[in-house]
C-alpha cells in the first residue's frame, strides 16, 4: 500500500502555504490514498527565527569568524537582545500576542540594525497606521535585519520567499546547481534536513512528492531529495510543479536523477495516479503521463498513458490539514497595497476555473497545458468547496489564484455566495473585460470582492493589439474606476520592453499610469520587463514580432527564458528606475505634478497623451440597452410604502412613497401608485435568494401588460435611478 508525503520545499511564502499539496492530498482524499504533506519553508523559518534558532546562528558566526561589515557587526554585537525578542516577535506576527505590537512601537524594544534606517519614511510611506499594522512592519524591518546577516554570515543563498533562486532562474546549465546541491550542506540546508528526517520518520512514506512552483525553492527540493536518496532508498521521489511545466519540458542532463526518481509535467492528478500504478506494479513505464525518468542512462519522457486529465468537477476541495496553518507570519515588508494583501494574512488559496479563458496573449505560455486547457465548474460546487475550507480551515478569505478569472462565473459565484449568507473576503486576477459593469462590480463587492489584479501591460493601443489583449486603454481604464467606485481595490500589472516599443510609447505608457493613480482610478500596480519565453507565441516566432534570437540552442537542463534582441524597440533596460520610481511615488498620491522627464537621468521624449485623456474617458456616458437575457437582482431588504396625496394641475393625485432602508443610508423614492405598489411586489421576486432568474424581458413586459406608463420615460426616470443606485442590478 502506497502512502504520498507531498512537501513544499523551502521557501515561498510566509503568510499562507502554497496550495499544491494541498490541492493534491484533497484528490488523493476522493481515491482513498493515503497521504500527508508538509511546509517545509514555514518550518525551517520558524525552527530559525527563534531563541533555539538564532542562539545557534550566532555560534556558527563565533565559530566560523567570517569577515562582517559594520552592520553585521551591530547584530552580532547586540545578539542577547535578538535572542530574548524573537520569540514574542515571532508570535506577534502569528497573531497569537497582539498585546506585544504595543510594545513594538514604543521603538526601544527591538534591536535595530541598517533596515531601520527607513523608518523616518515610516508615516510617509504608510500613512497614519494602526498600532499593529505599524508594528507587523517594525517587526519585519527586525526579521529582514537578521536575514541579512544570514546571507552576510552564513548562507548567501538565503531568502525568505527565494532560496538560491539565482542558481535556478533560467539555469540551461545543470552545473553550478549540481555542483552547489554536492558540496557541503549550508546553515540553513542542515536545518532542513533535520525537519526533513524527523517527518520520515513519523510519516514513513513510500513515494515523496516535492513541488516546485518557483525557481527559490528547487535548490532546497533537490537537497531533499539528495538526503531520501542516500538514507531512505526504498522511497521513490517525485518532483514536479510550475517550475518543472515551464522550464524543464526539454531536460536530457541524467544527473538529475541523483536527486529524484521522476519528474512530472502539469496537471497532477492523473499523473500521480498513473505512477502508484506503475509503482504497485500495475502499469509500465511507458505508459506513464507526462513523466521524465531515467530509461538505461538516459532522461526518456514517459507519455504512453491514455489515461484522461481529471475533470475539474472530480478534483476534489483543497486539504489543508496538516499544515500549521495558526503560525503563518503575517508581515508587511513594502507599501504597495496588492503585496500587501498577497504577504498578510492567510489565505484559502482555489481556483474557480482551469486554465485560461481568453488564451490569446503572445507573451504568455498559452502553448502549455495549465492555461490552454480551459475548464470551468459550476458556482454550486465552488461554493460548496467554501464551506468545505472555512470549516477545515476556520479562515475566511480567499485567494482565486486563476490565470483569469472568468466574469461569468465570477457572477455565479457571487450569487450563490449571497444566496447562502456567507461571510467571506475574496480576491482574484482578471481580464479587464468590458462585462465587468458597474452592476457586476457591485454585486462581487457585495459578495465579498476586496481586491482584483490585472493586465494593462504596456498601456498602448498600438502594442495592446501586437499582444492580443484583447483591451484597450480605454476599456482598462472604465472597468476599473468600476472597480473603484464600489469599492474594490484594482492592481494594474505594467509592462515596458515588448518588441518594438519605442521610447515614445514608453513614456506615453507612464502618463496614462500617472494619469490612472491621480484619478484614484487604480490603487496599486507594478512594473515588469518583458521577457520572452520559450512556450508563447513571440518566443515561438520571434521574426513575427521583430525580435531576434540571440540563441538558438537548448541547454540539457532549464529552457525557458530567451535572450533575444530587438532592433527596433528602445533600450528598454534604461527606464526601469525611473518607471519604478514614478511608480511608488504616484502609489502615495504624491508629485502628479512632476514632469516625466524628472524621473529620468537621461533625455526622455515629451509625452504626446492629453493632460486629461483618461478624465476624458471616464466622463463618456455609455447608455446601452439591456439584453432581453439580462438578470434582475435586488440585493436591498424590503421598502415599506405610504400612500400619499399631491396636487397635479390643480387635482389631488395618491402617490406611493417607497421607503428604504440600507446599511449605510435611508431613502425616500416616489412613484406614481401603480407602480409604487408593482415594486413593491416585484422586489421580492427577484431578491437574491431567490432560486429562478428574472430576466430584463420579464420585466419590461410585465411593465407594459400592467400598462404601468412608458416603460422608457420609467426606465430612464431619476425615481428608478435611486432604486438601481440601492442594489437593484443589472447582470
Amino acid at each position: 500500500m502506497q502512502k504520498v508525503f507531498l512537501i513544499t520545499p523551502p521557501f515561498t511564502q510566509l503568510n499562507t502555504p502554497y496550495p499544491a499539496t494541498a490541492y493534491l492530498k484533497g484528490f488523493l482524499n476522493t481515491q482513498h490514498v493515503a497521504s500527508c504533506q508538509s511546509d517545509l519553508g514555514i518550518e525551517v523559518i520558524l525552527a530559525l527565527f527563534s531563541s533555539n534558532g538564532l542562539t545557534n546562528l550566532f555560534d556558527q558566526i563565533n565559530k566560523n569568524q567570517p569577515t562582517l561589515s559594520k552592520n553585521g557587526k551591530r547584530i552580532v554585537a547586540l545578539k542577547d537582545a535578538y535572542i530574548s525578542t524573537i520569540d514574542p516577535v515571532i508570535s506577534f506576527l502569528q497573531n497569537q500576542n497582539p498585546t506585544v505590537g504595543n510594545l513594538i512601537c514604543t521603538e526601544n524594544y527591538l534591536p535595530s540594525a541598517s533596515r531601520f534606517d527607513e523608518i523616518s519614511d515610516l508615516e510617509w510611506a504608510f500613512g497614519n497606521m494602526g498600532i499593529q499594522d505599524k508594528a507587523r512592519h517594525l517587526a519585519t524591518l527586525y526579521l529582514e535585519d537578521i536575514s541579512d546577516l544570514i546571507i552576510e554570515a552564513v548562507d548567501p543563498l538565503f531568502g525568505f520567499s527565494r532560496y538560491a533562486e539565482r542558481l535556478s532562474r533560467s539555469a540551461n546549465s545543470f552545473d553550478e546547481l549540481y555542483e552547489r546541491i554536492c558540496g557541503t550542506d549550508t546553515f540553513i540546508d542542515s536545518i532542513t534536513i533535520e525537519l526533513l528526517a524527523k517527518h520520515i520518520a513519523i510519516e514513513q512514506p513510500t513515494i515523496v512528492a516535492l513541488t516546485v512552483p518557483f525557481p527559490g525553492n528547487l535548490y532546497s527540493a533537490l537537497k531533499c531529495g539528495q538526503w531520501i536518496k542516500k538514507n531512505h532508498p526504498d522511497i521513490k521521489i517525485v518532483l514536479g510543479g510550475g517550475f518543472a511545466n515551464t522550464e524543464l519540458r526539454s531536460l536530457k542532463d541524467a544527473r538529475v536523477f541523483e536527486m529524484v526518481d521522476f519528474i512530472c509535467l502539469d496537471d497532477g492528478e492523473a499523473v500521480l495516479l498513473n505512477l502508484l500504478e506503475h509503482l504497485e506494479g500495475n502499469r509500465t513505464l511507458k505508459d506513464l503521463k507526462r513523466t521524465f525518468a531515467l530509461v538505461d542512462g538516459k532522461v526518456t519522457y514517459c507519455n504512453g498513458s491514455k489515461t484522461m486529465d481529471v475533470l475539474q468537477k472530480n478534483v476534489g476541495t483543497p486539504d489543508y490539514s496538516d499544515l500549521p496553518l495558526k503560525k503563518y507570519l503575517s508581515v508587511i515588508a513594502i507599501a504597495n497595497p496588492m503585496h500587501r494583501l498577497w504577504n498578510d494574512g492567510r489565505w484559502n488559496k482555489m481556483t474557480l476555473a482551469h486554465g485560461c479563458y481568453w488564451g490569446k496573449c503572445t507573451f504568455c505560455d498559452i502553448s502549455l497545458d495549465y492555461i490552454k486547457n480551459y475548464e470551468a465548474t459550476t458556482a454550486k460546487l465552488l461554493v460548496d468547496r467554501m464551506e468545505e475550507l472555512i470549516a477545515q480551515t476556520g479562515e475566511n478569505g480567499f485567494h482565486f489564484v486563476d490565470e483569469a478569472a472568468p466574469p461569468a462565473l465570477m457572477r455565479e459565484v457571487a450569487l450563490e455566495i449571497l444566496k447562502r449568507n456567507l461571510t467571506v473576503s475574496w480576491w482574484t486576477n482578471i481580464r479587464f473585460e468590458k462585462s465587468f459593469t458597474l452592476d457586476l462590480c457591485k454585486l462581487l463587492a457585495a459578495s465579498g470582492c476586496i481586491a482584483v489584479s490585472g493586465g494593462l501591460e504596456v498601456a498602448s493601443n498600438r502594442l495592446l493589439k501586437m499582444i492580443d489583449k484583447g483591451v484597450s486603454v480605454e476599456q482598462v481604464s472604465k472597468v476599473a474606476d468600476h472597480f473603484t467606485e464600489v469599492g474594490i481595490m484594482v492592481h494594474a500589472y505594467l509592462m515596458y520592453g515588448f518588441p518594438t516599443q519605442t521610447a515614445q510609447e514608453t513614456i506615453d505608457s507612464l502618463e496614462i499610469v500617472r494619469q490612472l493613480f491621480m484619478l484614484g482610478v487604480v490603487q496599486s500596480a507594478y512594473w515588469h520587463q518583458f521577457a520572452m519565453t520559450a512556450h508563447s507565441p513571440v518566443g515561438k516566432d520571434p521574426a513575427k514580432f521583430n525580435v531576434v534570437k540571440v540563441s538558438e540552442t537548448e541547454g540539457d537542463f532549464a529552457n525557458n527564458d530567451i535572450i533575444h534582441i530587438d532592433p527596433t524597440g528602445a533600450e528598454h533596460e534604461k527606464f526601469s528606475e525611473g518607471l519604478k520610481k514614478s511608480l511608488f511615488n504616484y502609489m502615495h498620491g504624491i508629485c502628479f505634478d512632476y514632469s516625466l522627464q524628472d524621473w529620468f537621468d537621461f533625455k526622455v521624449p515629451d509625452t504626446t497623451i492629453d493632460p486629461n485623456y483618461i478624465e476624458d474617458v471616464l466622463e463618456e456616458f455609455d447608455v446601452k440597452t439591456p439584453l432581453d437575457s439580462s438578470k434582475i437582482i435586488y440585493l436591498g431588504l424590503q421598502p415599506t410604502i405610504n400612500v400619499i396625496a399631491k396636487k397635479k394641475r390643480g387635482k389631488e393625485v395618491q402617490i406611493s412613497e417607497l421607503y428604504f432602508i440600507t446599511k449605510f443610508t435611508e431613502l425616500t423614492v416616489h412613484f406614481d401608485l401603480a407602480i409604487g405598489n408593482w415594486l413593491l411586489d416585484l422586489l421580492p421576486r427577484i431578491s437574491v435568494t431567490q432560486q429562478k432568474p428574472f430576466t430584463y424581458k420579464q420585466f419590461k413586459d410585465e411593465f407594459e401588460n400592467l400598462e404601468l406608463g412608458d416603460f422608457t420615460l420609467f426606465w430612464h426616470s431619476n425615481a428608478f435611478q435611486q432604486v438601481r443606485d440601492i442594489g437593484l442590478l443589472i447582470l
